[in-house]
């Protein structure tokens, strides 16, 4: 059975595309939100996981980009269980581990509390 494009690609190279493809508010948001992960957590590994998601691990699961018609959504898989001073999570808010946030169409990006965010998660990861 011949591979595919998608099956010699790298997870970067695969949530290259997926950015690319979007295009518009979607593509640049989830862009902006990739980076925001690099600066905070340098040694992050990507991944795509679930037929298209990317996923960013550092000693375990920090969170997910998921795109959708109306938002970009970030899963953070263990959000519930580390503080969230600045309130970003607005989704996902009922369970037990996970906690999301949606990002809207124009919507300003808090980029140092997300940062915070996104090195809580780790620390927790890495306190296990």
């Amino acid at each position: 059975m011949p591979k595919t494009e998608t099956q010699d690609a790298s997870p970067s190279q695969l949530i290259d595309k997926r950015i690319e493809e979007l295009g518009g508010w979607r593509g640049e948001m989830l862009g902006r939100l990739r980076n925001l992960v690099k600066q905070a957590i340098p040694d992050v590994i990507e991944e795509w996981k679930w037929r298209g998601v990317p996923t960013w691990y550092c000693d375990g699961m920090i969170c997910t980009g998921e795109t959708y018609k109306a938002v970009v959504k970030m899963t953070f898989a263990k959000g519930a269980a580390f503080d969230d001073p600045k309130g970003l999570f607005n989704s996902s808010l009922e369970g037990n581990a996970r906690r999301a946030i949606d990002f809207h169409e124009g919507e300003e990006i808090d980029e140092e509390a997300l940062k915070n965010l996104l090195r809580a998660a780790v620390a927790l990861n890495r306190s296990k």
